[in-house]
């Protein structure tokens, strides 16, 4: 008989629920948040499993691995799916209710499984969400700093980035409390710059060593963050049937809505990485607002903004740029500039 596992992951510990076929709860159970630990309980229990379920998470990817290796068929559900289904068929929340639901989920197949990424593509990721963290912090600083010299009557105006600290430090210049508040920011600013530099020039090298990545960079408006953007977040370009699939996975489609009478189109569903999304609609806003070379994207993204706007063309141009970007890596070609491929794209 076939049984069937529903894991609640938390930090320390894992609330393990197996039911049968008939939905009989066979094991209720905490263990460690170990994969080895879940796989040698599972082993004690049984030797023939259906499917085992586990929410995605930050543990999710390393627990999933760890089961799989075993010989478990583990499968890593979406997270608002799971959490809707949750809700509907219970009162109390807690860890061995939402085990027992996630393991009932596995029984009947009601559930949305969730592509997990291999290591590299999750190793792309770290350096990605790193190097932005950084760049994020020494601009908070930089504004921090405009914003609170401003309270003194202190203008720092247009500097460049090189020019930022010598220009702050000829403000203050005269007056001692402020040098001594300023003057650790300004370390604080120097160290981040240091490493992001340095993260960067990481980034450059692994974008380098990558044909995939340097294929994509053919295409116009594509750079190294966004070629590498792009990389780590679709990992393997064959889970998608079809290329136009990928603007809808980062919520780049127009989200519907059908009641009745009621039926129309809304914005986009901002669905899906968050960070593909916006750097694909950065790449297609240098495309259409500052590349000098003309390409048939660029002209057909202008005959949209013309018709409806550049704020739409972008978008169009973002969604359009994440399918061509899947065909030229699944079929290994670079950008085509002199003709339009959207018929094959379309058949795609």
């Amino acid at each position: 008989m076939a049984h069937f596992v529903g894991l609640d992951v938390s930090v320390q510990e894992t609330a393990v629920c197996v039911v049968d076929e008939a939905g009989k709860v066979v094991c209720e159970q905490k263990v460690a948040t170990e994969p080895d630990d879940l796989v040698g309980l599972l082993t004690s229990i049984s030797g023939d499993y259906g499917r085992i379920g586990i929410e995605a998470g930050p543990l999710s990817q390393w627990l999933v691995n760890g089961l799989a290796e075993a010989g478990l068929p583990v499968i890593c559900v979406e997270t608002r799916h799971m959490n809707s289904l949750l809700k509907a068929r219970q009162v109390n929340k807690s860890d061995r209710h939402d085990a027992r639901g996630i393991a009932q989920m596995m029984r009947v197949g009601l559930f949305k499984p969730v592509h997990v990424k291999t290591l590299a593509s999750q190793e792309k990721r770290m350096l990605l969400t790193s190097r932005k963290l950084l760049q994020r912090k020494m601009l908070d600083i930089e504004f921090d700093l405009r914003g609170t010299l401003r309270n003194f009557g202190l203008k720092v105006g247009v500097v460049s980035t090189a020019g930022f600290e010598a220009r702050i430090r000829d403000l203050v210049a005269g007056m001692s409390s402020l040098s001594a508040i300023v003057e650790p920011l300004l370390t604080v600013r120097r160290v981040l710059r240091q490493e992001f530099a340095r993260m960067h020039k990481m980034l450059l090298e692994v974008v380098r060593q990558d044909p995939v990545c340097r294929r994509l960079m053919t295409a116009p408006g594509v750079g190294a963050v966004v070629a590498l953007t792009y990389r780590a977040t679709v990992d393997q370009p064959q889970r998608f049937v079809h290329s136009r699939a990928v603007g809808a996975h980062v919520g780049l489609t127009p989200r519907r809505h059908q009641s009745g009478e009621s039926d129309y189109d809304g914005g986009i569903s901002k669905s899906g990485d968050t960070m593909l999304r916006t750097m694909l609609y950065e790449a297609a806003q240098t495309l259409l607002t500052q590349s000098r070379h003309w390409s048939w994207l660029k002209a057909w993204g202008t005959r949209v903004a013309q018709r409806r706007g550049m704020r739409r063309a972008i978008v169009a141009v973002a969604r359009r740029l994440a399918v061509i970007l899947h065909r030229m890596w699944v079929d290994g070609s670079d950008f085509r500039w002199g003709r339009d491929p959207a018929a094959t794209v379309e058949a795609a």
